[in-house]
């Protein structure tokens, strides 16, 4: 074997070696991303979730807003990235909680699941589910500050993220003043879960998100506004 072969098979050999470690590379780190993710969703390859959707205001008990449809797309996106399969239920079902991961989706007036959750996992928040015309019509309070919804200019929902104990499966509850902003939880989740992923870890957090200018932008422009975690957690009249 003259040197010009030599090289040559030296050349292939090395540039296959590469390529092999370049791909069990590439491959380590999605497996670790994607265990990252399924952990942080609560949703190891091959389990059930639930997906609780409410009812469109001013609709039948069996009506959806599109807005609440393109909600639950964005998050059956991040359940098909982690293997897992969903299972939707309407709000008014009894069941309880840990067990699977669920996805509960609208404010406490349209869903009474997320009523549930905000009176037994979240005291701290009150939402004014009144109706009454006026600027607290919708509100989110929390500790000393509260979040009012003005039409197409800014509306807030709470992402949050909650779990009962070691083992248990979390609940992400997005409920938000308008269907727009349940839209723009969802989105905000599929596209920032890494990050909260890494601040969080497996434990619960409570956000107020602020959707600006949705009559210009619909869902797509949100902003952190408040971490509330604790306030969240503690009893209002604690909070006094």
């Amino acid at each position: 074997m003259n040197d010009d072969v030599r090289n040559i098979v030296l050349g292939v050999i090395a540039t296959a070696l590469s390529g092999g470690v370049g791909w069990c590379a590439r491959t380590y780190l999605w497996r670790r991303a994607l265990r990252r993710k399924q952990a942080f969703f609560g949703l190891p390859t091959g389990s059930d979730c639930l997906f609780v959707v409410n009812r469109q205001m001013g609709g039948t008990d069996s009506s959806l807003h599109r807005n609440d449809a393109f909600a639950l797309l964005e998050i059956s996106a991040l359940i098909k990235d982690c293997g897992a399969t969903v299972q939707i239920i309407t709000h008014e079902a009894r069941q309880g909680f840990g067990e699977r991961a669920e996805f509960c989706v609208g404010g406490p007036v349209s869903n009474a699941r997320t009523a549930a959750h905000l009176s037994s996992m979240l005291p701290g928040v009150r939402v004014d589910v009144s109706g009454e015309p006026g600027p607290d019509r919708g509100a989110i309070g929390v500790g000393a500050e509260t979040y009012r919804w003005e039409k197409g200019v800014a509306e807030y929902v709470l992402l949050a993220r909650l779990t009962t104990g070691r083992g248990a499966r979390p609940v992400f509850l997005l409920s938000g003043q308008t269907a727009n902003s349940n839209q723009a939880g969802a989105r905000y989740l599929a596209r920032h879960h890494r990050s909260l992923a890494r601040t969080y870890k497996d434990a619960s957090f409570c956000l107020v998100l602020k959707v600006v200018n949705s009559d210009a932008y619909g869902p797509d422009v949100t902003e952190l506004e408040a971490d509330v975690t604790a306030a969240a957690r503690t009893p209002a009249a604690a909070t006094v």
